[in-house]
């Protein structure tokens, strides 16, 4: 994220900065910069709150989910394994993509599942790919049972979106990653927190929003890739790209952990 103050220059197509530097606007770098401020801009405006999948609300960008997509398809897992439920809507795309794929199941975990939005989960079409547990993510005994249900020969895809402080996620990465096996990611999501805490929202909506420049998953999963060593940090690669940009307009922001081939 870009802390210099910049005006956009239409006329002269630049991006002008108070340091007297100056970007092309219509370029790679002109991009980020204006996706940056917009996936701040757009989480301040709740916009990520206008999406569902197949009727349920899924809370995330259609840039997230597509690549999301990208990253389920290449593994093709066994088991999904989703921390943070809400509104059901992340467990819904992934037994979707479970059901189009031809192999595969979810399992949710929330330290509290709303009866209204159980409901509607419960009689959803692809119900029947989905299992869910109420509880903590890092309850060991919410962790065994989720533990029990994967057999050691399956491949499982993890995604973290549960409680977003620092220490709650580098836990789950402690824990969940055991799931992992060689080639498969696990996936820390929202790590945007980092640089959000200057929004009028997060100011207004979030009484500890100053800590945020370390209290994330973006922090959390860079410092667990430091201390496991058999794990990284990686940018899934993009099946078709025609384009100029070669990055993600993401929340996500080193998201991607992926247990190495040893």
């Amino acid at each position: 994220m870009n802390t210099l103050n910049y005006y956009v220059d239409n006329e002269k197509q630049e991006i002008c900065f108070d340091d007297n530097s100056k970007v092309p606007l219509y370029s790679k770098k002109g991009f980020m910069i204006i996706s940056d401020l917009w996936v701040k801009v757009g989480w301040d405006q709740k916009h990520l709150y206008g999406f569902t999948w197949l009727g349920r609300p899924i809370i995330q960008i259609p840039d997230d989910m597509v690549r999301l997509q990208e990253a389920i398809y290449s593994v093709k897992p066994d088991v999904i394994v989703e921390t943070g439920i809400a509104h059901g809507g992340s467990l819904i795309f992934s037994a979707s993509l479970c059901k189009m794929i031809g192999k595969g199941r979810v399992i949710g975990v929330d330290i509290e599942i709303r009866p209204h939005n159980r409901k509607e989960i419960e009689r959803h079409e692809l119900f029947n790919l989905i299992t869910m547990y109420e509880g903590s993510s890092i309850d060991g005994e919410i962790f065994s049972k989720i533990k029990s249900e994967i057999n050691k020969t399956e491949t499982a895809l993890i995604i973290l979106d549960s409680c977003h402080d620092y220490d709650h996620v580098l836990r789950e990465l402690e824990i969940y990653s055991q799931l992992l096996s060689s080639g498969s990611y696990i996936i820390a999501t929202d790590g945007s927190q980092q640089y959000l805490n200057v929004t009028p929202r997060a100011k207004k909506e979030y009484k500890d929003c100053d800590n945020w420049d370390h209290n994330n998953p973006k922090k959390a999963a860079e410092d667990f890739v430091i201390r496991h060593p058999e794990f990284e940090i990686v940018e899934p690669n993009f099946p078709f790209n025609e384009g100029n940009i070669d990055f993600r307009v993401t929340h996500w922001p080193s998201a991607y952990i992926q247990r190495k081939n040893i």
